[in-house]
């Protein structure tokens, strides 16, 4: 008799928030970008466009969370 191994679920949240590149990095959106805008700079506003790649140490966990990215 052969048992099936259930398939390992994708943390929702994870899945909405971070998206992993070709070559495996994790990419993340910049926070502070919601409200308040008028007082931060034309710079400022530009610059937390940009999606940033998430710092090592918290790669290892999201890859956790997203086990078919």
């Amino acid at each position: 008799m052969q048992f099936n191994v259930p398939k390992m679920k994708t943390h929702s949240g994870a899945k909405k928030r971070f998206k992993i590149t070709g070559r495996g990095k994790v990419m993340r959106r910049k926070g502070y970008k919601s409200h308040l805008l008028t007082k931060k700079s034309a710079e400022r506003r530009r610059r937390l466009r940009q999606e940033t790649d998430v710092s090592p140490t918290m790669t290892k966990k999201i890859r956790q969370l997203l086990p078919y990215a």
